[in-house]
């Protein structure tokens, strides 16, 4: 019984990981919230989002949030300047060869291209990748996918962005 309990916990406190973050995405409140408060005087949102994450079926949430984030600045009269830079693991998501990855993982992969390209659309939005990193990851930096400009290192970049005054925020 004490095992079954257990088991039934850990199954609940899993469907609840899962199914939280998307539920969250669908209920949006009817009217919009602001973020009067934050950008008070601010005239040019400066982010750069340190992608790191290697799990193909968490980075479309993140891309998702990252496009919202644009959309947010935008709708508060802030002009969005985002740099989207992809290192370590998340090199290979973002690389047209998928052979190196499982099939099952195909679908997130390509929704992933899907959504980058949709964010590249976007006024005011940059994505680059580490070169170290696809060197590291043996990655070929012609199979990257377009409009993402391959760096020497994106720690340098992370580096360079935050003394121009951007604000870090980590996906790892």
């Amino acid at each position: 019984m004490r095992k079954t309990r257990k088991t039934m916990g850990t199954l609940l406190l899993g469907l609840a990981l899962i199914a939280g973050p998307a539920a969250v995405w669908a209920e949006a409140p009817s009217q919009p919230l602001n973020d009067a408060d934050a950008l008070q005087g601010v005239t040019v949102g400066k982010v750069v989002f340190d992608i790191g994450m290697a799990n193909p079926q968490t980075l479309p949430l993140y891309l998702k949030v990252i496009a919202q984030t644009h959309a947010d600045l935008v709708r508060q009269k802030v002009e969005p300047h985002i740099v989207l830079a992809f290192h370590g693991g998340a090199v290979k998501l973002i690389s047209s060869n998928r052979e190196a990855l499982p099939m099952d993982q195909h679908a997130s992969l390509e929704e992933i291209a899907a959504l980058i390209a949709d964010l590249q659309k976007q006024p005011g939005v940059r994505m680059e990748v580490c070169g170290l990193a696809t060197r590291l990851m043996g990655v070929d930096n012609a199979t990257i996918l377009p409009g993402i400009k391959v760096v020497g290192n994106t720690f340098v970049s992370l580096t360079g962005y935050h003394a121009q005054g951007y604000a870090a925020i980590p996906i790892y």
